[in-house]
């Protein structure tokens, strides 16, 4: 981790650009969580493009719905979703508005706060688990369905704020298949994460649900 990453926050301009462009960009950016207990501070080093109604994995393929609704608003919005029945994950929107698209938030390096974070991650094995993997980094920002369609973009009172961070060197730059995802979905190589990170989550290919007989 960098010793002081920059705190500018990112603009809107910065995410109303193409999905492709926004992913690999928000590695190394800085997402704090302000909480009532105090703000959390993550280090982004995982995430995946998904790119609305023209991707097979994304949730806006089949169309606008109650749940995706965010996904279609205005850029550096957050659009948070349930799964599984049991866990929160989140993405940045971005493009422009009413065109879904947004990056799915992977992993991170938590550097400020961790002490919040091992309260709700209590499973980690260490810090370097708090947030290796886009379910346990919900949880562990304490983010769930209340956040969804809250503004990142850093203002006053903020819940979410997304700034300039540190960001990686070309070359520490990754990407292929995306994880868990099925179908023709499964060709695109849109996982960006930088590489050697230890808080990259491992890779796992989509494994069909067996149907009952």
């Amino acid at each position: 981790m960098i010793d002081s990453p920059d705190r500018t926050p990112l603009t809107r301009e910065f995410f109303d650009r193409p999905v492709l462009e926004v992913a690999p960009d928000l590695l190394g950016r800085t997402l704090v969580r302000s909480t009532p207990d105090g703000p959390i501070a993550l280090r982004l080093t995982e995430v995946e493009a998904y790119a609305g109604e023209i991707d097979p994995g994304s949730h806006a393929f089949r169309g606008r719905t109650r749940r995706n609704d965010a996904m279609y608003g205005p850029p550096g919005h957050a659009y948070v979703y349930f799964t599984y029945g049991m866990w929160h994950c989140m993405n940045l929107v971005c493009g422009p508005e009413g065109r879904a698209s947004g990056v799915l938030l992977r992993a991170g390096e938590i550097f400020e706060g961790a002490e919040l974070t091992r309260k709700r991650r209590v499973s980690a094995r260490n810090d370097k688990e708090l947030a290796k993997g886009p379910a346990r980094l919900a949880t562990a920002l304490d983010i769930g369905r209340a956040l969804d369609g809250t503004d990142a973009i850093a203002h006053e009172d903020a819940e979410l704020s997304v700034l300039h961070g540190t960001p990686p060197r070309r070359d520490q730059v990754r990407n292929g298949p995306r994880t868990g995802v099925g179908g023709d979905g499964a060709v695109h190589p849109w996982r960006f994460w930088i590489d050697g990170d230890p808080t990259v989550s491992p890779y796992r290919a989509h494994v069909p649900r067996r149907r009952s007989t």
